[in-house]
């Protein structure tokens, strides 16, 4: 099967809030689909196939919101796929609906994913339906206890992520937390959730929408506006358990990467890639990615973090948009990252951009940290020259 270019031409999300009371789940879909046709120049009867995800149904308790959703995201006699990989699930939605133009099965594709979180319990949905659920904080703290120990990091590295993202999430207009005052005292005064998470370390939980609009090389040269073109695409999962399993440092992390640089061309990610969206729910998940997506040397993620590297202005800027720290629709949360690093390649991230990012990568993970979904986005199709 031929691989043709892929064109992201259109880009749109909702306001993102801890409860969209305003719209129903049919509302809220469109108006993140609305934004990307008006950013698109398109109509809807432009759109040839639709991409949905979300993560559990259970989180809103509504089965198959795919088929109450059809008509609302204008499938009606139209393909329609739904797409499901945990918390990966927006950036694996986006590389469904890249992959269906790039197959050359359809010339423009709608990927969206969403969740409604205030309509459901996530808690409750999380523990399986059970009561007794220690949410996903309390499944991650321990990886991140083991992080710490085996690194040497100090404590107040993940208090650092916290504000950084925060005081980003306070320039982008449709974030969920604006915290423009934030502190590093009182990300630490914070109670303290999981240890050693804190309450001010943890991530939201909203209501919100992200869509993102795919077209074929004619399509994104012929764009009104600059495309950012998809350069490369990887998922990759492994079992949330076995013998030598390392959650700290996971296998299908490091595998996403490498093919993600290797399709690219990427020989020094550091040098060579501009911005990061990356998927952090808790602050320390920043030096624990920078590390296992190779970005950073073993235990020296934290120190690029210490550095300031990863500040907006830094020389490796990564959550420009505030991250998953500042909004999380949980089965938006991936493909925010994905259209995110494309806005800050086609120069149009307005107050939180990078100034001349011609390359930028974006990286969700889902479940046990077990479920991986990654691409590249560019100005052009070889910002590498």
């Amino acid at each position: 099967m031929s691989h043709q270019p892929v064109a992201i031409v259109g880009i749109g999300q909702t306001h993102h809030k801890r409860k969209r009371a305003d719209v129903s789940m049919a509302g809220l879909v469109r108006e993140a689909a609305q934004r990307a046709l008006e950013d698109a120049n398109m109509d809807w009867g432009d759109i040839d196939a639709v991409v949905l995800g979300k993560a559990p149904d259970f989180f809103e308790g509504v089965m198959k919101p795919e088929m109450y959703l059809a008509d609302a995201l204008g499938a009606v006699n139209k393909p329609m796929f739904r797409v499901h990989t945990a918390g990966s699930v927006g950036g694996s939605t986006g590389i469904v609906g890249s992959h269906l133009v790039s197959s050359g099965r359809h010339k423009r594709v709608l990927s969206l994913a969403f969740e409604k979180q205030s309509e459901g319990n996530a808690q409750f949905a999380l523990g399986g339906g059970k009561g007794a659920s220690i949410g996903a904080g309390g499944a991650f703290a321990p990886f991140i206890r083991a992080y710490i120990q085996r690194s040497g990091a100090p404590e107040d590295i993940g208090w650092m992520v916290a504000v950084k993202d925060r005081l980003n999430g306070a320039k982008n207009p449709y974030a969920h937390l604006k915290l423009a005052d934030i502190t590093i005292d009182k990300v630490k005064e914070s109670p303290m959730m999981w240890d050693p998470l804190r309450f001010l370390e943890s991530c939201p939980s909203s209501d919100g929408a992200c869509a993102v609009i795919f077209t074929d090389e004619d399509g994104g040269k012929a764009a009104s506006k600059p495309p950012a073109w998809v350069l490369a695409t990887a998922m990759k999962s492994e079992p949330g358990w076995y013998s030598g399993r390392d959650p700290v440092n996971p296998q299908a992390a490091h595998a996403c990467a490498q093919e993600i640089y290797k399709t690219v061309g990427i020989t020094n990610p550091r040098e060579q890639i501009d911005c990061a969206e990356l998927y952090v729910p808790f602050s320390w998940y920043e030096p624990m990615w920078l590390e296992a997506h190779e970005i950073a040397a073993p235990g020296e993620g934290w120190k690029m973090t210490q550095s300031g590297a990863t500040a907006l202005d830094g020389d490796f800027p990564v959550n420009m948009s505030g991250g998953v720290l500042s909004s999380n629709p949980i089965g938006a949360s991936g493909l925010l990252r994905f259209a995110e690093a494309a806005l800050q390649v086609r120069g149009q991230a307005e107050d939180h951009q990078v100034g001349g990012a011609k390359l930028a990568i974006a990286q969700a993970y889902g479940a046990n940290a077990q479920f991986f979904a990654m691409w590249a986005v560019g100005s052009s199709l070889n910002p590498l020259g």
